[in-house]
């Protein structure tokens, strides 16, 4: 039996492929604009930095990591989230003592051991920033204007940004302990995983999709109410600079995402068309992680997104560009073959994407080789052209052919490529 790749993985292949190409290159452009640096952090981290940083009992560590003993002992994870390596690295690093603002960007596969679903892989990959050094809301608001910009440019422009404040360590205890209290009564309709949670972090409740649990949750009070003036007052200024930089949201209590590592700001943008688990970016402030992961206290925000479902949401306004049809060199005559060789080398060192055929063929077949990988042009070099001097060159799309000598064939075709 062939082998198949493991389930709740996939392949990604041509032309599915220029779509993520597409995609981490706009990624790429949009960080560029707000002044964000790409980081590339390891695959394994010590399962350590997971227990402490995204917490022992949210249900990426309690049941969906991949982990795993190397044979020197040492306990390793594969990482199934971006911010709490860049964290280790930034610390690790001593980053954070450049001072001022340090933008992070980075992307690549994430594992979590979960059910495969549309759109939910358990090797999946992620885009995401990390922002360190501000504690105001200032950097809230244009972080979500980074993001909502960034999904207008792959083709999702009707994401609703929902918007929330999870208080603080002063606040939200407070507010634990009312939450514990209203749903004292109805534990029984909660589902395995809720009941679980109110016992160790009640307000995972209020992240649950499960209806029977949203039918619970749905009187419970809401944070807002119980937030200290200093996270009430940090909520009213990303609203005002959501409105000045021209975000539009709206606010909703419910949202507490699903890492124990967020202080005040936590936000998600939903998307049409992926049934109930539509949310296809989302973050906030983490303003304590730096100091639980052993570094000096340092404010920070952040968001990821899976690749996935970003493609998933945009549908066919995320396209596959064409890559840009190549020069096929169609010989005749060993000299021939030996001279379009040349040429190829030559036109892909000057930027031109060259094709040849490496076997002895007639010139129909490497004809029809040129329309296979969809040739931009033909270039037809037989020995009694080599004598002359010159090839015909044949425009694929327009069907015209002319003659032009060797000697200038690499600088008109690269003068055309770049046009």
């Amino acid at each position: 039996m062939p082998i198949a790749a493991p389930r709740g993985t996939q392949d990604i292949l041509p032309p599915e492929s220029r779509r993520w190409q597409w995609l981490e290159e706009c990624f790429r452009h949009h960080g560029a604009l707000y002044g964000y640096r790409e980081m590339r952090t390891p695959i394994f981290e010590s399962t350590e930095l997971f227990a402490r940083g995204v917490g022992e009992e949210t249900d990426i560590v309690a049941k969906q990591m991949y982990s795993f003993q190397s044979r020197g002992g040492d306990a390793l994870t594969l990482r199934p989230e971006g911010t709490a390596g860049v964290v280790r690295a930034m610390i690790q690093h001593n980053l954070l003592a450049q001072g001022g603002v340090q933008k992070i960007c980075y992307f690549g596969p994430m594992f979590r051991y979960e059910r495969p679903q549309k759109g939910r892989y358990r090797q999946l990959h992620q885009v995401g920033v990390e922002a360190f050094g501000s504690p105001g809301p200032a950097i809230d608001a244009e972080t979500l204007a980074f993001a909502s910009d960034f999904l207008a440019a792959v083709g999702i422009s009707d994401a609703r940004l929902e918007l929330n404040s999870v208080g603080c360590p002063a606040c939200r205890p407070r507010y634990r302990d009312a939450l514990r209290n209203a749903l004292a009564g109805a534990r029984t309709g909660l589902c395995t995983d809720c009941t679980r949670r109110y016992d160790t972090n009640p307000l995972r409740v209020l992240d649950c999709k499960v209806e029977s649990c949203r039918t619970v949750t749905r009187d419970v009070p809401v944070i807002l109410d119980m937030l200290c003036a200093e996270c009430r007052d940090h909520l009213r200024g990303v609203e005002a600079g959501l409105r000045a930089l021209g975000v539009p949201f709206v606010i909703n209590p419910h949202i507490v995402r699903g890492l124990d590592y967020y202080t005040r700001t936590a936000f998600e943008f939903i998307a049409g068309g992926l049934g109930a688990q539509n949310t296809v970016l989302a973050g906030g402030r983490y303003d304590g992680l730096v100091a639980e992961l052993g570094g000096p206290a340092t404010p920070a925000i952040g968001f990821a997104a899976g690749i996935e479902r970003l493609l998933m949401a945009a549908g066919e306004a995320a396209p596959a560009p064409p890559m840009a049809g190549p020069v096929f060199i169609a010989t005749l005559g060993d000299a021939a073959r030996a001279e379009g060789a040349r040429l190829a080398q030559a036109l892909r060192r000057a930027g031109v994407p060259a094709a040849i055929s490496y076997e002895a063929r007639s010139l129909k077949a490497q004809m029809k080789e040129a329309a296979r990988q969809d040739a931009r042009y033909a270039l037809i070099l037989g020995e009694d052209e080599l004598a002359r001097g010159d090839a015909m060159l044949r425009d694929m799309g327009a069907g015209e052919q002319t003659a032009v000598a060797v000697a200038d064939i690499v600088t008109l075709l690269a003068r055309r490529y770049a046009a």
